[in-house]
């Protein structure tokens, strides 16, 4: 007997961060099991390629632009979901920022405002709007990308790691608060992943050695191998499973 657990055709599915690294893997793995995916980042000559190469490849996709940490265009995207697809049944937030890397000591408001416009109070307005077409529809599932910054704060990260530990528990807010809605969420916790948003680690030697020797994989991971788990956390083989936190790091955090 075969299996259509993963199966996503028929299915409408937001992605955002697209443009590139873990956001783009995922886009194009939702695409392959039939999805139709909205590829989303800050600029549209960001996400665009990714929508192309995936139509290229024989999926359904489009591109369009938001930055989440902008109020307007997040009301602007939904209303362009709602009109072109009066649905949406996938919504991953994997759109961050992370501008400040130093000793915790030293960040500066401006940095400090914009982690937590996009990390905390993008994810949540995200998450809100995507529920609200889900709850029309009596079913959805709602991915969170944190980090495992989240359960062991990052050497010189301090306020990307506070945020990303709020979109843990946001992730068990929305899941408890929504289930009986019939959708589910649950978050994704990368470890070490070659992106090129996680720059700054891979570009010092000292951090990035230190990471590796604690992890017993003993080496980084790729973005292709993050998506995997979201295509889980978003199919019907995860029909019972929210409010959890997939950690996907290689052992890192044992």
């Amino acid at each position: 007997m075969t299996t259509r657990l993963f199966d996503l055709n028929g299915r409408i599915a937001l992605v955002s961060g697209a443009s590139r690294g873990i956001g783009e893997a995922i886009a194009r793995l939702l695409a392959e099991q039939g999805a139709h995916v909205i590829v989303s980042s800050r600029k549209l000559e960001g996400c665009q390629p990714v929508a192309d190469a995936i139509r290229e490849a024989g999926g359904s996709a489009e591109a369009h632009a938001c930055n989440v940490g902008d109020m307007g265009d997040i009301q602007a995207l939904f209303a362009h979901i709602r009109n072109a697809h009066g649905r949406l049944d996938i919504c991953i937030n994997n759109g961050a920022t992370n501008p400040y890397f130093g000793h915790v000591l030293d960040t500066d408001l401006g940095a400090f405002q914009k982690t937590v416009d996009v990390n905390i109070r993008g994810y949540f307005f995200m998450s809100i709007e995507a529920g609200k077409l889900m709850r029309e529809q009596g079913k959805g599932a709602i991915v969170n990308t944190a980090s495992v910054n989240a359960l062991q704060p990052g050497p010189l990260q301090g306020i990307y790691s506070i945020t990303k530990a709020a979109v843990v528990n946001m992730t068990q807010v929305f899941a408890k608060e929504c289930g009986p809605l019939g959708i589910r969420c649950n978050a994704l916790l990368p470890g070490l992943t070659k992106t090129k948003f996680a720059g700054a680690l891979f570009s010092n030697e000292d951090i990035y050695q230190a990471a590796i020797e604690k992890i017993p994989l003993q080496r980084h991971a790729e973005p292709e191998e993050m998506a995997g788990a979201v295509l889980y956390l978003v199919s019907d083989a995860a029909s019972y499973t929210n409010g959890e936190c997939i950690v996907v790091d290689g052992g890192l955090t044992i």
